[in-house]
């Protein structure tokens, strides 16, 4: 029975054992259950800075060119801007069709406190570590990135036998991260078990049925965009059947399901996009890092449909200007969010006070928006990959074009 088959059977195990028990024994699994998957989530982000920064750095020593660094980049970033707007225009479409929120009442509830989104200057200063190691400390991912291409970059420039030293010593120590990391996910199916447990018992079907159209729009929006963008990305443009992608893809698809943490999958989506996608180890430590940080295709897809949805509720009819700026803002916006449970909230609070739609609607996306999550991870790490399969071909054919 391989791992993902495994992690499948504890997902369908924990609904189960969550429906039946329901909030009746709650105490007794927050008390007990919940804790092994904080357990498990804490041996995954463990491994976060480790491999990001040594599996970067191993990367841009590999690339060797600061030419075909820029190159991959600029594909890189595009791509995920590009996927990111389609993402926004699917969710309108599939909430324009299925109208969520229409005949529901808002019931006044007070609308959650949510951090307020960082400007576009603030994302680009905070990008900058003033102390590297402090940045490390706090899993600040988008510095850690930066810090990473730098020390990339000096080795290459360094070059001789005093960069290959350094650049075999990071080898060695991302080797050593991706053996830790088959060893956590050996517990996989136990920890995912203890994760989605706790908030099935809490948002049982009496819950999760008066938002059903909300949650049932967002689940079909994201196997949408997976089933025509990413398959058309993987076959088209990666040269790679949908199946065989989605195959590959499916243990990182189930951890960030129930992580809810296009961050905390990053090592296990490296690993299966490495072994089992065929993408070099150069491609993936650059594009998938920098995928976790700014590629939200899931999120962006949510807000397309949790804006109609809070526009229905408060009876707003949405104008195509205010649409396109909900396309524009959330697509920028997604370069700053990031790849952390929750981090929907501020994005979306950021759209609706750019369109001017009532920030209370926050109050009813809210008590769903872990159910959502998992909808929206699972499509912006499948995301990543998807383009680190693109990226990986073009530069395949860009070698090839260079060796003619």
């Amino acid at each position: 029975m391989n791992l993902s088959f495994k992690i499948f059977i504890s997902l369908i195990l924990s609904v189960i054992v969550g429906l039946i028990t329901g909030t009746e024994y709650l105490p007794f699994i927050k008390w007990w259950i919940a804790p092994i998957g904080t357990m498990f989530i804490n041996l995954i982000k463990m491994m976060i800075v480790p491999v990001v920064f040594t599996s970067l750095v191993v990367g841009m020593t590999s690339l060797g060119d600061i030419k075909k660094l820029g190159r991959i980049g600029a594909k890189t970033l595009g791509l995920y801007l590009i996927t990111t707007a389609v993402a926004i225009i699917i969710g309108f479409g599939v909430a324009g069709v299925s109208h969520p929120g229409i005949g529901m009442e808002m019931s006044g509830a007070a609308a959650p406190t949510v951090k307020a989104a960082p400007s576009i200057m603030e994302v680009f200063v905070a990008m900058i570590p003033a102390n590297p190691v402090q940045s490390m400390a706090k899993a600040d991912i988008l510095p850690v990135i930066i810090f990473a291409l730098f020390v990339g970059v000096g080795i290459i420039q360094v070059g001789g036998e005093k960069g290959k030293r350094l650049s075999d010593f990071f080898d060695s120590c991302a080797e050593v991260c991706y053996k830790i990391i088959a060893m956590v996910m050996e517990v996989a199916p136990i920890g995912v078990f203890a994760l989605l447990l706790p908030v099935v018992a809490q948002n049982g079907p009496k819950v999760l049925l008066p938002l059903l159209s909300v949650i049932v729009s967002v689940a079909i929006g994201c196997v949408l965009h997976a089933v025509l963008v990413y398959s058309s990305l993987a076959s088209l443009l990666g040269k790679i059947s949908p199946i065989k992608f989605f195959r590959g893809m499916s243990e990182a698809m189930l951890i960030a399901f129930t992580t809810c943490s296009s961050s905390a999958t990053l090592p296990i989506n490296m690993k299966n996009t490495e072994e089992k996608l065929g993408v070099s180890r150069d491609i993936a430590s650059f594009v998938l890092p920098l995928g976790a940080t700014i590629n939200m295709d899931g999120t962006a897809l949510y807000m397309g449909v949790c804006s109609l949805f809070i526009a229905n509720v408060f009876g707003i009819d949405l104008t195509m200007q205010q649409m396109m700026m909900i396309v524009l803002t959330g697509t920028l916006a997604s370069i700053g969010t990031a790849g952390v449970p929750g981090a929907g909230l501020i994005m979306l609070a950021m759209v609706l006070q750019s369109v001017g739609l009532p920030i209370e609607g926050l109050a009813l996306v809210a008590g769903i928006d872990r159910v959502l999550d998992m909808f929206r991870t699972c499509l912006n790490i499948t995301g990543d990959a998807a383009v680190a399969v693109v990226v990986n071909e073009t530069e395949k054919s860009h070698t090839e074009t260079a060796c003619d």
